[in-house]
């Protein structure tokens, strides 16, 4: 049984039901996703870009350029936003090498080929498969230092004790002095944060449902998009902002790969995403409780929006 088909028969046999949201990401998935960061209201990627080219001289002093480091990108996607850090400390002629790490060869096959079009001087090295074998591959390395990146504000797709665990593991990967850049979505104005997973287009409600469709498709069932609705719910206290599918109607789904029926009360929920918004005594309490210090935080104007540097203690 494949990771994903098991996934599935656990999170939709479970109570309250649930499905992982790193299965959103097939390839209709990631081309809503495009269009989501390109919307008005999603702000997290455009702040994320702005703290970086505004304070990419900083990161540069920040990563202890005095001696050769290796960026550790973890989950390096396109790279779109890690160029503008990546040009400029070429242009620096820092001494460092860039490492992107994700699951899939042909994302890290069509980075290597931009990169090498566009920073040509920069020495670059994929590393296709799991983050904490790459990591641990590389802590015994002795040539410089390792910098892990973790951007995007990714951590806040975990509950407090998975982010913590998560954190702890790289640490545990890493030499004392090594650092990390990790991007944290900020606590703010609730409705601003609710637009930005409500857009008015209806791109993010696409982009849940199509977590469905993605089941229809590879696992044979029969979900019927239109009736299920997309709902995300901000609490101000905790910072998390949740998605949920939700049932309209009582019905059943049967799922041909795994020869079951699932059935849907009206207005019973599947979980489907967690996005955690931080303050900033919260990163500082992450970052105690996984091995870290924290040594500078830098924002964008606004202030949506931090780039937090850590270092291994």
């Amino acid at each position: 049984m494949t990771q994903f088909k098991q996934d599935v028969l656990e999170g939709l046999s479970s109570n309250p039901k649930r499905l992982s949201s790193r299965y959103f990401y097939d390839e209709k998935g990631d081309q809503l996703f495009q269009k989501i960061m390109q919307l008005e209201e999603y702000y997290l990627s455009r702040a994320e870009l702005c703290v970086f080219e505004n304070h990419k001289a900083r990161l540069l002093e920040l990563m202890r350029p005095q001696e050769h480091f290796r960026i550790i990108e973890l989950g390096a996607g396109d790279g779109s936003k890690t160029k503008v850090l990546l040009k400029h400390f070429t242009d620096e002629k820092a001494s460092f090498s860039y490492c992107p790490v994700d699951i899939s060869k042909s994302v890290l096959q069509t980075l290597r080929a931009n990169l090498e079009a566009e920073i040509p001087n920069l020495n670059v090295e994929p590393k296709p498969g799991d983050y904490f074998q790459i990591l641990h591959e590389l802590k015994f390395q002795k040539d410089g230092h390792n910098v892990v990146y973790f951007l995007g504000s990714n951590i806040g797709n975990f509950l407090n004790e998975t982010a913590t665990g998560f954190l702890s593991s790289i640490r545990e990967n890493l030499n004392t002095g090594d650092r990390m850049l990790i991007g944290f979505d900020l606590k703010k104005d609730p409705a601003k944060i609710l637009a930005a997973y409500n857009d008015s287009k209806g791109v993010t409600r696409q982009f849940n449902l199509n977590l469905l469709a993605r089941i229809n498709t590879e696992l044979g069932a029969d979900f019927d998009l239109e009736a299920f609705a997309h709902n995300p719910v901000y609490d101000p206290m905790t910072g998390e902002c949740r998605s949920y599918l939700v049932s309209l109607q009582d019905q059943e789904v049967f799922i041909s790969s795994l020869d079951k029926r699932i059935s849907f009360r009206k207005w019973e929920p599947i979980f489907v995403e967690v996005s955690k918004k931080y303050d900033q005594n919260e990163i500082a309490q992450l970052a105690e409780s996984s091995g870290f210090k924290v040594v500078e935080n830098l924002f964008d104007p606004e202030r949506l929006f931090t780039d937090s540097v850590w270092e291994v203690v």
